[in-house]
């Protein structure tokens, strides 16, 4: 989570006091969830006064999305930037199950990172039009190109059913997202073979996607 906080700092050139106001909400909302969380909470853990909130943030719902906003960009785009596509067209990945374990690992190491942070983004998700908005957004503008791009690409080489892309995505995006719910989320505490879950995450994908 630090090295999301170091770039909320460099990119949003945020005062101190705003970074303390951000980890303070952080730990709150994820503990907490976010109706049970009070500015006047996130002010005392930050150690400023709760006027310090509202003057960088007009309302408790515009910090949430200060918050999560950036973790929805950085969950979703970096795997998918220009390279990734390129990556893919040079055969980087022998083939489509390569690809998802890639993906898969990268964005779980992400998660791993950031349980805090995913954990708000996965839990307020359904209830924030705003929240959705930006997924939304994120995913259209960056995720779904790419994705799309890949599919076809392994489409030709007669490894994925000629099914629409958009089946195909809905396949996946449930399942990687349901695996890293319970993992990180609804069963954070049980012992997992996150190794051999990712691949049985993959074996369910390539069950339906896979020719």
């Amino acid at each position: 989570m630090s090295d999301m906080i170091d770039t909320l700092r460099n990119e949003k050139k945020l005062t101190p006091k705003q970074i303390e106001v951000l980890k303070a909400a952080i730990e709150l909302i994820s503990e907490k969830g976010y109706y049970n969380t009070s500015t006047s909470e996130i002010a005392k853990r930050a150690g400023v006064a709760e006027g310090t909130i509202f003057r960088h943030y007009r309302t408790k719902k515009d910090l949430l999305v200060a918050i999560v906003t950036p973790v929805i960009s950085d969950f979703s785009a970096p795997f998918f930037a220009k390279q990734f596509v390129d990556q893919v067209f040079r055969e980087e990945y022998a083939n489509f199950e390569d690809l998802l374990y890639a993906f898969i690992k990268n964005r779980f190491e992400f998660a791993q990172s950031n349980v805090p942070l995913i954990k708000i983004l996965l839990q307020e998700l359904a209830f924030h039009p705003e929240i959705q908005a930006a997924y939304k957004r994120q995913f259209t503008e960056k995720v779904y190109p790419a994705l799309n791009q890949a599919i076809d690409f392994y489409k030709q080489k007669g490894e994925l059913k000629d099914l629409p892309n958009e089946t195909i995505i809905r396949t996946m995006v449930p399942a990687i997202l349901g695996f890293m719910m319970t993992r990180f989320i609804l069963k954070p505490d049980q012992t997992w073979d996150d190794e051999a879950e990712i691949k049985q995450t993959i074996d369910v994908i390539m069950g339906g996607v896979g020719r």
